[in-house]
Protein backbone atom coordinates (compact mmCIF):
# COMPACT_ATOMS: atom_id res chain seq x y z
CA UNK A 1 0.00 0.00 0.00
CA UNK A 2 1.47 3.23 -1.12
CA UNK A 3 1.95 5.82 1.17
CA UNK A 4 0.39 9.48 1.27
CA UNK A 5 3.64 10.85 -0.04
CA UNK A 6 3.95 8.28 -2.82
CA UNK A 7 0.02 8.73 -4.02
CA UNK A 8 0.86 12.68 -4.13
CA UNK A 9 4.28 11.85 -5.99
CA UNK A 10 2.71 9.28 -8.06
CA UNK A 11 -0.91 11.29 -9.07
CA UNK A 12 -0.66 13.57 -12.02
CA UNK A 13 -2.52 16.70 -10.27
CA UNK A 14 -2.22 20.65 -9.72
CA UNK A 15 -3.38 23.11 -7.56
CA UNK A 16 -6.21 25.66 -8.91
CA UNK A 17 -6.31 28.68 -6.14
CA UNK A 18 -8.58 31.69 -7.72
CA UNK A 19 -7.84 34.64 -5.38
CA UNK A 20 -9.47 38.36 -5.66
CA UNK A 21 -8.85 41.24 -2.69
CA UNK A 22 -7.62 38.32 -0.42
CA UNK A 23 -4.75 40.28 0.99
CA UNK A 24 -4.64 38.98 4.68
CA UNK A 25 -5.05 35.35 3.84
CA UNK A 26 -3.24 34.29 0.44
CA UNK A 27 0.00 34.05 1.62
CA UNK A 28 -1.08 31.25 4.53
CA UNK A 29 -3.19 29.50 1.74
CA UNK A 30 -0.29 29.33 -1.05
CA UNK A 31 2.40 28.05 1.90
CA UNK A 32 -0.10 25.52 2.73
CA UNK A 33 -0.47 24.06 -0.43
CA UNK A 34 2.96 23.86 -1.03
CA UNK A 35 3.44 21.71 1.76
CA UNK A 36 2.04 19.15 -0.71
CA UNK A 37 2.95 20.15 -4.31
CA UNK A 38 4.20 22.70 -6.05
CA UNK A 39 2.34 22.57 -9.38
CA UNK A 40 0.32 25.65 -8.07
CA UNK A 41 -1.94 27.68 -10.13
CA UNK A 42 -2.52 31.11 -9.15
CA UNK A 43 -5.35 33.15 -10.75
CA UNK A 44 -5.31 36.66 -10.26
CA UNK A 45 -9.12 38.12 -11.08
CA UNK A 46 -8.04 41.55 -11.12
CA UNK A 47 -7.45 42.04 -7.57
CA UNK A 48 -6.58 45.56 -6.81
CA UNK A 49 -5.38 45.08 -2.87
CA UNK A 50 -1.60 43.99 -2.14
CA UNK A 51 -2.70 40.56 -4.05
CA UNK A 52 0.24 41.33 -7.14
CA UNK A 53 2.99 41.87 -4.91
CA UNK A 54 1.88 39.14 -2.59
CA UNK A 55 2.89 37.22 -5.80
CA UNK A 56 5.97 38.18 -6.78
CA UNK A 57 7.08 36.54 -3.94
CA UNK A 58 6.02 32.99 -5.92
CA UNK A 59 7.84 33.38 -9.19
CA UNK A 60 8.16 29.49 -8.84
CA UNK A 61 4.43 29.28 -9.52
CA UNK A 62 2.25 29.50 -12.89
CA UNK A 63 0.50 32.62 -12.47
CA UNK A 64 -2.38 34.05 -14.88
CA UNK A 65 -3.34 38.12 -13.64
CA UNK A 66 -6.61 39.27 -14.93
CA UNK A 67 -6.60 42.91 -15.95
CA UNK A 68 -9.93 43.35 -14.66
CA UNK A 69 -12.37 41.68 -12.31
CA UNK A 70 -13.80 38.64 -14.89
CA UNK A 71 -15.53 36.58 -12.16
CA UNK A 72 -14.93 32.83 -10.23
CA UNK A 73 -16.12 31.20 -12.82
CA UNK A 74 -13.55 32.91 -15.16
CA UNK A 75 -11.03 32.29 -13.70
CA UNK A 76 -11.25 28.94 -12.97
CA UNK A 77 -11.91 28.38 -16.51
CA UNK A 78 -8.91 29.88 -17.54
CA UNK A 79 -6.97 28.01 -14.61
CA UNK A 80 -8.33 24.58 -16.09
CA UNK A 81 -7.33 25.36 -19.36
CA UNK A 82 -3.66 26.35 -18.02
CA UNK A 83 -3.74 22.68 -16.31
CA UNK A 84 -4.74 20.41 -19.31
CA UNK A 85 -2.48 23.11 -21.30
CA UNK A 86 0.62 21.57 -18.61
CA UNK A 87 -0.86 18.47 -19.49
CA UNK A 88 -2.55 17.62 -15.52
CA UNK A 89 -5.03 15.20 -15.23
CA UNK A 90 -6.48 15.87 -12.19
CA UNK A 91 -6.96 20.16 -10.76
CA UNK A 92 -8.15 20.28 -7.04
CA UNK A 93 -9.41 23.80 -6.48
CA UNK A 94 -8.89 25.42 -3.29
CA UNK A 95 -10.58 29.03 -2.06
CA UNK A 96 -7.94 31.22 -1.02
CA UNK A 97 -10.00 33.06 1.63
CA UNK A 98 -8.90 30.87 4.64
CA UNK A 99 -11.59 28.44 4.86
CA UNK A 100 -9.93 25.41 3.98
CA UNK A 101 -7.72 23.02 4.98
CA UNK A 102 -4.38 22.21 2.56
CA UNK A 103 -4.32 19.22 4.73
CA UNK A 104 -6.96 17.67 2.76
CA UNK A 105 -5.64 17.71 -0.18
CA UNK A 106 -3.94 14.09 0.67
CA UNK A 107 -7.79 13.00 1.02
CA UNK A 108 -8.73 13.93 -2.42
CA UNK A 109 -6.07 11.93 -3.63
CA UNK A 110 -6.71 9.22 -1.84
CA UNK A 111 -10.28 9.21 -2.71
CA UNK A 112 -9.54 9.20 -6.55
CA UNK A 113 -7.52 6.23 -6.55
CA UNK A 114 -10.66 4.34 -5.85
CA UNK A 115 -13.00 5.85 -8.52
CA UNK A 116 -10.53 7.89 -10.61
CA UNK A 117 -13.57 9.32 -12.94
CA UNK A 118 -15.15 11.25 -10.19
CA UNK A 119 -15.21 14.56 -9.72
CA UNK A 120 -15.03 15.38 -5.88
CA UNK A 121 -16.38 17.68 -3.79
CA UNK A 122 -15.69 18.73 -0.19
CA UNK A 123 -18.48 18.76 2.21
CA UNK A 124 -18.10 21.12 5.07
CA UNK A 125 -20.33 20.93 8.54
CA UNK A 126 -22.74 23.88 7.74
CA UNK A 127 -23.49 23.22 11.54
CA UNK A 128 -20.39 24.82 13.17
CA UNK A 129 -19.86 27.84 14.69
CA UNK A 130 -19.41 31.29 12.56
CA UNK A 131 -21.14 29.82 9.26
CA UNK A 132 -23.05 32.61 7.70
CA UNK A 133 -26.54 31.92 7.22
CA UNK A 134 -26.93 32.91 4.03
CA UNK A 135 -23.83 30.32 3.26
CA UNK A 136 -26.08 27.62 4.78
CA UNK A 137 -29.34 29.01 3.46
CA UNK A 138 -27.46 28.99 -0.17
CA UNK A 139 -26.26 24.98 0.25
CA UNK A 140 -29.81 24.20 0.84
CA UNK A 141 -31.47 25.71 -2.08
CA UNK A 142 -28.43 24.52 -4.45
CA UNK A 143 -28.52 20.53 -3.36
CA UNK A 144 -32.41 21.22 -3.66
CA UNK A 145 -31.87 21.97 -7.05
CA UNK A 146 -29.04 19.67 -8.03
CA UNK A 147 -31.13 16.80 -7.30
CA UNK A 148 -33.71 17.49 -8.63
CA UNK A 149 -31.76 18.50 -12.06
CA UNK A 150 -29.26 15.52 -12.14
CA UNK A 151 -30.90 12.44 -9.53
CA UNK A 152 -27.92 12.72 -7.13
CA UNK A 153 -28.35 13.52 -4.07
CA UNK A 154 -25.75 15.56 -2.05
CA UNK A 155 -24.93 17.38 1.09
CA UNK A 156 -22.50 19.87 -0.03
CA UNK A 157 -22.82 21.75 -3.53
CA UNK A 158 -21.81 24.87 -3.02
CA UNK A 159 -18.04 23.89 -1.59
CA UNK A 160 -15.11 25.63 -3.80
CA UNK A 161 -12.94 22.68 -2.55
CA UNK A 162 -12.84 20.13 -5.19
CA UNK A 163 -11.42 17.94 -7.62
CA UNK A 164 -12.19 18.00 -11.12
CA UNK A 165 -10.50 15.05 -13.90
CA UNK A 166 -9.91 17.47 -16.30
CA UNK A 167 -9.80 15.32 -19.27
CA UNK A 168 -13.96 14.56 -18.79
CA UNK A 169 -15.95 17.59 -17.35
CA UNK A 170 -17.36 19.83 -20.61
CA UNK A 171 -15.21 21.93 -22.39
CA UNK A 172 -17.77 24.80 -22.89
CA UNK A 173 -19.69 26.82 -20.41
CA UNK A 174 -22.23 29.50 -20.38
CA UNK A 175 -21.19 31.04 -17.24
CA UNK A 176 -18.70 33.13 -15.90
CA UNK A 177 -19.53 34.23 -11.95
CA UNK A 178 -19.91 31.96 -8.58
CA UNK A 179 -23.10 30.15 -10.43
CA UNK A 180 -20.72 28.19 -12.57
CA UNK A 181 -19.42 26.05 -9.84
CA UNK A 182 -23.27 24.68 -9.89
CA UNK A 183 -23.23 24.94 -13.86
CA UNK A 184 -20.07 21.96 -14.34
CA UNK A 185 -20.82 19.86 -11.41
CA UNK A 186 -24.28 19.13 -13.35
CA UNK A 187 -23.36 19.38 -16.72
CA UNK A 188 -20.33 16.91 -15.27
CA UNK A 189 -23.13 14.62 -13.85
CA UNK A 190 -25.14 14.46 -16.89
CA UNK A 191 -22.29 13.55 -19.15
CA UNK A 192 -22.11 10.21 -16.53
CA UNK A 193 -18.92 11.52 -14.55
CA UNK A 194 -19.57 10.07 -11.13
CA UNK A 195 -19.86 13.58 -8.81
CA UNK A 196 -19.99 12.93 -4.79
CA UNK A 197 -18.99 14.16 -2.07
CA UNK A 198 -16.16 13.96 0.83
CA UNK A 199 -15.39 15.14 3.98
CA UNK A 200 -13.25 18.40 4.45
CA UNK A 201 -12.25 20.92 7.47
CA UNK A 202 -13.73 24.49 7.22
CA UNK A 203 -12.63 27.40 8.82
CA UNK A 204 -15.00 30.90 8.96
CA UNK A 205 -12.93 33.46 10.42
CA UNK A 206 -14.54 36.65 10.85
CA UNK A 207 -11.83 38.42 10.98
CA UNK A 208 -9.95 37.33 7.89
CA UNK A 209 -12.21 36.12 5.62
CA UNK A 210 -13.78 38.44 2.82
CA UNK A 211 -16.74 37.19 0.95
CA UNK A 212 -17.31 38.61 -2.38
CA UNK A 213 -20.69 36.98 -2.58
CA UNK A 214 -23.57 40.23 -3.41
CA UNK A 215 -26.50 38.02 -2.48
CA UNK A 216 -29.39 40.09 -4.56
CA UNK A 217 -27.48 39.82 -7.80
CA UNK A 218 -25.23 36.78 -7.65
CA UNK A 219 -28.63 34.55 -6.16
CA UNK A 220 -30.38 35.98 -9.35
CA UNK A 221 -27.70 34.50 -11.40
CA UNK A 222 -28.10 31.59 -10.06
CA UNK A 223 -31.73 31.03 -10.00
CA UNK A 224 -31.67 31.87 -14.16
CA UNK A 225 -28.83 29.11 -14.09
CA UNK A 226 -31.36 26.96 -12.59
CA UNK A 227 -34.21 27.83 -15.16
CA UNK A 228 -32.14 26.83 -17.66
CA UNK A 229 -30.92 23.45 -16.18
CA UNK A 230 -34.24 22.65 -14.90
CA UNK A 231 -35.68 23.27 -18.59
CA UNK A 232 -32.91 21.21 -20.09
CA UNK A 233 -33.36 18.24 -17.20
CA UNK A 234 -37.25 17.70 -18.25
CA UNK A 235 -36.98 18.41 -21.88
CA UNK A 236 -33.72 16.79 -22.51
CA UNK A 237 -31.81 15.20 -20.23
CA UNK A 238 -34.48 13.04 -18.21
CA UNK A 239 -35.99 11.65 -21.54
CA UNK A 240 -32.67 10.92 -23.03
CA UNK A 241 -31.69 8.88 -19.74
CA UNK A 242 -35.15 7.12 -20.08
CA UNK A 243 -34.84 6.10 -23.53
CA UNK A 244 -30.98 5.23 -22.99
CA UNK A 245 -31.59 2.66 -20.10
CA UNK A 246 -34.68 1.26 -21.65
CA UNK A 247 -32.35 0.63 -25.69
CA UNK A 248 -30.15 -0.80 -23.43
CA UNK A 249 -32.09 -3.30 -21.35
CA UNK A 250 -34.47 -3.87 -24.45
CA UNK A 251 -37.97 -2.13 -23.89
CA UNK A 252 -40.06 -5.33 -22.79
CA UNK A 253 -37.56 -6.11 -20.26
CA UNK A 254 -36.94 -2.43 -18.88
CA UNK A 255 -40.78 -1.93 -18.97
CA UNK A 256 -41.06 -5.15 -16.85
CA UNK A 257 -38.73 -4.81 -14.55
CA UNK A 258 -38.08 -1.24 -13.72
CA UNK A 259 -41.90 -0.02 -14.30
CA UNK A 260 -44.23 -3.22 -13.45
CA UNK A 261 -42.07 -4.06 -10.55
CA UNK A 262 -40.54 -1.40 -8.96
CA UNK A 263 -40.84 -0.97 -5.55
CA UNK A 264 -43.60 1.44 -5.74
CA UNK A 265 -46.88 0.22 -4.04
CA UNK A 266 -49.40 -0.40 -6.40
CA UNK A 267 -51.65 3.18 -5.37
CA UNK A 268 -48.52 4.73 -6.72
CA UNK A 269 -48.06 3.27 -9.41
CA UNK A 270 -51.95 3.73 -10.40
CA UNK A 271 -51.38 7.59 -9.65
CA UNK A 272 -48.04 7.85 -11.68
CA UNK A 273 -50.63 6.44 -14.15
CA UNK A 274 -52.81 9.26 -13.26
CA UNK A 275 -50.87 11.59 -13.20
CA UNK A 276 -49.43 11.16 -16.51
CA UNK A 277 -53.45 11.09 -18.05
CA UNK A 278 -53.77 14.41 -16.76
CA UNK A 279 -51.03 16.50 -17.91
CA UNK A 280 -51.41 14.60 -21.42
CA UNK A 281 -54.90 15.93 -22.09
CA UNK A 282 -54.37 18.89 -20.11
CA UNK A 283 -54.45 22.73 -22.22
CA UNK A 284 -50.99 23.53 -20.69
CA UNK A 285 -49.89 22.56 -24.59
CA UNK A 286 -45.60 23.17 -24.36
CA UNK A 287 -45.03 23.10 -20.34
CA UNK A 288 -46.40 19.08 -20.20
CA UNK A 289 -43.24 17.50 -19.43
CA UNK A 290 -42.02 20.48 -17.04
CA UNK A 291 -45.14 20.13 -15.36
CA UNK A 292 -44.75 16.20 -15.68
CA UNK A 293 -41.63 15.93 -13.97
CA UNK A 294 -41.99 18.97 -11.29
CA UNK A 295 -45.61 16.67 -9.88
CA UNK A 296 -43.86 13.39 -9.90
CA UNK A 297 -40.53 14.74 -8.30
CA UNK A 298 -43.09 16.47 -5.63
CA UNK A 299 -45.32 13.68 -4.93
CA UNK A 300 -42.44 10.95 -5.39
CA UNK A 301 -43.83 9.55 -8.01
CA UNK A 302 -42.48 7.47 -10.74
CA UNK A 303 -41.53 9.58 -13.20
CA UNK A 304 -41.24 6.65 -16.26
CA UNK A 305 -44.86 5.50 -15.83
CA UNK A 306 -46.38 9.26 -15.61
CA UNK A 307 -43.84 9.95 -19.02
CA UNK A 308 -45.27 7.05 -20.39
CA UNK A 309 -49.01 7.80 -20.45
CA UNK A 310 -48.68 11.26 -20.81
CA UNK A 311 -48.17 10.56 -23.90
CA UNK A 312 -51.59 10.11 -24.88
CA UNK A 313 -51.49 13.20 -26.20
CA UNK A 314 -49.81 11.79 -28.87
CA UNK A 315 -50.13 13.77 -32.01
CA UNK A 316 -52.60 11.88 -34.00
CA UNK A 317 -55.02 11.68 -30.61
CA UNK A 318 -54.51 15.68 -30.36
CA UNK A 319 -57.39 16.55 -32.73
CA UNK A 320 -59.73 13.88 -31.00
CA UNK A 321 -58.51 15.01 -27.80
CA UNK A 322 -59.36 18.90 -28.84
CA UNK A 323 -62.67 17.91 -30.36
CA UNK A 324 -63.58 15.93 -26.88
CA UNK A 325 -62.36 18.77 -24.90
CA UNK A 326 -64.84 21.37 -26.88
CA UNK A 327 -67.72 19.32 -26.99
CA UNK A 328 -67.33 18.33 -22.99
CA UNK A 329 -66.91 22.30 -22.35
CA UNK A 330 -69.90 23.74 -24.44
CA UNK A 331 -71.78 21.66 -22.19
CA UNK A 332 -70.46 24.21 -19.12
CA UNK A 333 -69.51 27.38 -21.29
CA UNK A 334 -71.84 28.88 -23.50
CA UNK A 335 -70.63 31.33 -26.60
CA UNK A 336 -71.89 34.19 -28.56
CA UNK A 337 -69.80 32.41 -31.70
CA UNK A 338 -71.21 28.67 -31.23
CA UNK A 339 -68.78 26.27 -32.45
CA UNK A 340 -69.93 23.79 -35.04
CA UNK A 341 -68.01 20.33 -34.41
CA UNK A 342 -67.38 19.53 -38.06
CA UNK A 343 -64.28 18.70 -40.42
CA UNK A 344 -65.03 22.92 -41.40
CA UNK A 345 -63.49 23.72 -37.64
CA UNK A 346 -60.40 25.66 -37.63
CA UNK A 347 -57.85 27.24 -35.01
CA UNK A 348 -59.22 30.46 -35.29
CA UNK A 349 -62.97 28.35 -34.07
CA UNK A 350 -60.85 27.34 -31.59
CA UNK A 351 -59.38 30.23 -30.39
CA UNK A 352 -63.05 32.05 -30.33
CA UNK A 353 -63.96 29.55 -27.79
CA UNK A 354 -60.98 29.05 -25.87
CA UNK A 355 -62.85 29.11 -22.78
CA UNK A 356 -64.65 25.65 -23.95
CA UNK A 357 -61.62 24.15 -24.58
CA UNK A 358 -59.97 25.28 -21.44
CA UNK A 359 -62.94 23.62 -19.17
CA UNK A 360 -63.57 20.96 -21.16
CA UNK A 361 -60.01 20.09 -21.19
CA UNK A 362 -59.92 20.41 -17.83
CA UNK A 363 -62.96 18.46 -17.24
CA UNK A 364 -61.78 15.49 -19.44
CA UNK A 365 -58.25 15.40 -18.10
CA UNK A 366 -60.01 14.86 -14.57
CA UNK A 367 -62.30 12.54 -15.15
CA UNK A 368 -60.15 10.18 -17.57
CA UNK A 369 -57.17 10.71 -14.83
CA UNK A 370 -59.57 9.29 -12.13
CA UNK A 371 -61.01 6.42 -14.07
CA UNK A 372 -57.61 5.19 -15.98
CA UNK A 373 -55.85 5.58 -12.32
CA UNK A 374 -58.75 3.29 -10.69
CA UNK A 375 -58.90 1.44 -13.46
CA UNK A 376 -54.88 0.47 -13.43
CA UNK A 377 -55.02 0.01 -9.18
CA UNK A 378 -57.74 -2.70 -9.68
CA UNK A 379 -55.68 -4.02 -12.78
CA UNK A 380 -52.27 -3.97 -10.58
CA UNK A 381 -54.05 -4.98 -7.37
CA UNK A 382 -54.77 -8.30 -9.46
CA UNK A 383 -51.97 -8.79 -11.32
CA UNK A 384 -49.83 -8.87 -7.83
CA UNK A 385 -52.49 -11.37 -6.05
CA UNK A 386 -52.04 -13.38 -8.90
CA UNK A 387 -48.30 -13.94 -8.78
CA UNK A 388 -48.32 -14.43 -5.10
CA UNK A 389 -50.73 -17.49 -5.62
Amino acid sequence: MKSQQELLNSTNFCVIVPTYNNRKTLKKVLDSVLDFTSNIIVINDGSTDETFAILKQYSQLTQIHHPENLGKGRALRNGFRKAIEQKFEYAITIDSDGQHFASDIPNFIAEIQNDPNSLLIGSRNMTQENVPKKSSFGNKFSNFWFKFETGIKLEDTQSGFRLYPLNLIPKQFYTNKFEFEIEVIVRAAWKGITVKNIPIQVLYDPAERVSHFRPFRDFTRISILNTVLVTNALLYIKPRDFFRRAKKKGFKKFFLEDILESKDSNFKKAAAIALGIFIGLSPFWGFQTILLFTFAALFRLNKVIAFLTSNISFPPFIPLIIYGSLKIGSVFVSSDAPLILDSSMTFDDIQKNAAQYIVGSLILASVSALTVGLISYLLLTAFSRKRTE
